[in-house]
């Protein structure tokens, strides 16, 4: 069966999705919604934050919305964070940028989702590989995350 990190972590959970393979490199949320037959809503891409040293958190956010630095910085009560490095990012997560997932990981890591992931009943998140990502629905990712922090962490963020 053809699987990757994170299919092999939600199927010990019993969580139901399905794996998608891009025929090549995506370079645009755009390019990955059109080939995954999605909206740019349901593109979830999970980012990881550096709060201070050896002190990382995740954000999932959909699409091309973009997190809000001083939403996030005054969430977290935190006055600095940066993006994590290339580097840092698969030190922490274990995926390269392009692939990150809240699924699999090496160790605990805070994971926050923005409340524009939840307003999809569908959507597609990092599957661990490059050029490939994993679909299911929105009430199994919160299943599978458990207790997870909910908040606005966009930018421009519409209310409703």
């Amino acid at each position: 069966m053809d699987s990757t990190p994170v299919t092999r972590a939600l199927a010990s959970l019993n969580i139901p999705h399905r794996l998608f393979r891009h025929a090549g490199p995506v370079h645009s949320v755009e390019q990955a919604a059109r080939e995954r037959g999605q909206k740019t809503e349901q593109v979830v891409r999970s980012i990881v934050f550096r709060l201070a040293q050896n002190n990382f958190a995740m954000v999932l956010i959909a699409g091309t919305l973009q997190v809000s630095w001083p939403a996030l910085r005054n969430y977290l009560g935190q006055s600095r964070l940066t993006m994590a490095s290339e580097q840092e990012v698969l030190s922490v997560t274990g995926y390269p940028v392009g692939a990150v997932s809240p699924f699999g990981l090496p160790a605990p890591l805070r994971i926050l989702i923005d409340q524009s992931v939840l307003l999809q009943e569908e959507i597609s998140i990092g599957s661990g590989e490059r050029f490939a990502t994993v679909i299911l629905r929105t009430e199994d990712l919160l299943k599978a995350l458990g207790p997870v922090e909910r908040g606005t962490f966009a930018q421009n963020a519409k209310s409703g």
